[in-house]
């Protein structure tokens, strides 16, 4: 087929308009109108650099009668070329007797999910542990903190069935590079689980908390169909390992689980995981990560910021944005997990700490807008080595803890209060959505000091790009620390540790990862790295 990018229309065209703009194209090529037999969308945007005009812009892939004539043309026709296969071919399919224990990947978080799923497909019948609960068990737990604060160390936003992306505003894209389309294997199995079809072609698709759950329970059962199996509420508690190679793993049932291949996808609050690994010898290092606060807006002030009179058209939907500020002081301060019509939650996994995040469901309708504002450190903040970083994370939420009052509500201030230096003793227009509450108070000892200078010079630098942003009744929450892992596993070009044969560190908590969609492409490849080991091992 052929592929036509940079179709730009009106944001209320009708279809007809599309295909006319499609056949006007592909009369460049020499195709006659009667070749031309159908048109699929493979891309939808807006461009909104004018907020005066702003435009829809599309690639199609076209199917015409004659497609090798036209193909001979591409080359003279900017913005057109072949569409490219994206079908998933699976590297390998087990044996129906296999020669080693079954792999086992640790974690159901993104990238857990679909390296389970991988081999399942492929008919390895992984096993699959998860310290937490399943989803909808898990989701109850989750309110308990919500709205009862009470946590649940084991059953929480960061632990159990979906991971840490079942409560985020789900977004499905990412700026890695994807040469062998994983992507559109991530997105083709979530649209067969429930997600809805939009996904397959809006350049920004989303899918939202409570659609996420049910698809989670309808991509476990495939695993179980496949011969996979999952188990819950089954922390690993050790790792043995013998001259350098995995050779099973202690759980908190009282079981050793025999193994030679085991995908480590835990995510990046496993900090007990972290520290057994560390103790185990396994190789890691510190790596940088970012933290800062949640700031939240009405929706309808980014919507007119972004969008000007289209602000509120079906087409664009709630806005979203990206800012960034290099500071004086060195620091970069940027806009992380924006989520457009949601709410701020509580994401602590350990009682005694407070952490925000942010989370939208697929209609994105809630009245504001939130976002991390987030400064970026290294290693060399936190010196001490590899677990420094958990400890510098766990300093920070405890001290949120307790600005907020000691019962998991969230220490908070306006953004002009903030800017200026003095407490906030009560909020104004803008009603913050974090639960349990949000206590006012002075944020200026919630990180810091570098931190905090950092994102007082980016607010009102933020605002020349978004009118409103540092509108004096914006609301900052704290803290926000969990934005990436603080360590990372190392691993080599086969995927596997570095000095632990048969260990395969994967998505966000090993460091290989950012968010639902790299981490679920991180996991296929993973996957497909233990396959191709267990056939060779087979052979052998």
């Amino acid at each position: 087929m052929l592929r036509l990018s940079e179709i730009k229309l009106p944001l209320d065209h009708p279809e007809s308009v599309l295909e006319a703009a499609i056949r006007a194209r592909l009369a460049e090529l020499g195709v006659a109108g009667d070749e031309f037999i159908r048109y699929t969308v493979f891309r939808r945007a807006h461009d909104a650099r004018k907020r005066a005009d702003i435009k829809l812009t599309y690639i199609v892939d076209v199917e015409v009668t004659d497609e090798a004539a036209a193909l001979r043309r591409l080359a003279d026709v900017p913005h057109c070329g072949v569409t490219p296969d994206m079908s998933y071919k699976f590297v390998a399919r087990a044996p129906e007797q296999l020669s080693t224990p079954r792999p086992v990947v640790i974690g159901m978080g993104p990238c857990g999910l679909f390296a389970g799923l991988i081999l399942a497909q492929m008919g390895f019948r992984p096993i699959i542990l998860e310290r937490g609960k399943a989803v909808r068990e898990r989701t109850k737990d989750t309110f308990g903190l919500w709205r009862k604060s009470v946590l649940n160390p084991e059953s929480n936003v960061q632990f159990g069935e979906g991971g840490a992306g079942t409560f985020s505003d789900g977004k499905l894209y990412s700026q890695i590079k994807d040469p062998k389309h994983y992507g559109r294997k991530v997105l083709d199995e979530f649209v067969l689980a429930g997600a809805p079809e939009d996904i397959l072609y809006l350049s920004r698709p989303h899918i939202g908390t409570f659609r996420l759950v049910s698809m989670v329970e309808k991509m476990r059962a495939k695993i179980h169909e496949l011969g996979g199996e999952v188990r819950f509420e089954t922390r690993v508690e050790d790792i043995e390992i013998e001259d350098g190679k995995v050779r099973g793993l202690k759980l908190s049932t009282g079981e050793t689980l025999r193994t030679d291949h085991v995908v480590l996808a835990v995510g990046h609050s496993a900090r007990d995981t972290f520290q057994m690994l560390f103790d185990r010898g396994v190789y890691m290092e510190a790596k940088p990560f970012s933290l800062g606060f949640r700031i939240e807006h009405p929706q309808g002030v980014i919507d007119r910021s972004r969008f000007g009179k289209f602000a509120g058209h079906k087409q664009l939907g709630a806005a979203d944005y990206k800012v960034v500020h290099h500071c004086s002081n060195g620091r970069a301060v940027y806009s992380f997990c924006m989520c457009p019509g949601g709410t701020v939650v509580a994401a602590t996994s350990e009682p005694g700490r407070v952490v925000t995040n942010g989370m939208s469901q697929y209609s994105r309708a809630e009245r504001n807008a939130n976002a991390g504002i987030v400064v970026g450190i290294t290693p060399e903040d936190y010196p001490g080595g590899p677990m420094a970083g958990i400890a510098f994370q766990r300093k920070w939420e405890e001290r949120a803890f307790e600005l907020g009052g000691g019962n998991y509500m969230a220490p908070g201030q306006l953004v002009g209060d903030f800017i200026a230096g003095r407490p906030s003793t009560s909020l104004g227009s803008v009603v913050p959505s974090y639960k349990p509450g949000v206590r006012p108070t002075d944020l200026s000892t919630a990180l810091p000091d570098y931190a905090i200078e950092a994102i007082r010079e980016a607010l009102p630098q933020m605002e020349k790009k978004i009118a409103g942003f540092a509108m004096h009744d914006a609301v900052l929450t704290g803290v926000e620390t969990r934005t990436s892992s603080p360590v990372r596993v190392r691993r080599g070009d086969d995927y596997q540790s570095v000095n632990v044969e048969g260990l395969y560190p994967a998505g966000e908590g090993a460091g290989y990862a950012g968010g639902i969609y790299s981490a679920a492409i991180d996991g296929i490849e993973v996957a497909e790295a233990v396959a191709l080991k267990i056939m060779s091992q087979q052979k052998a």
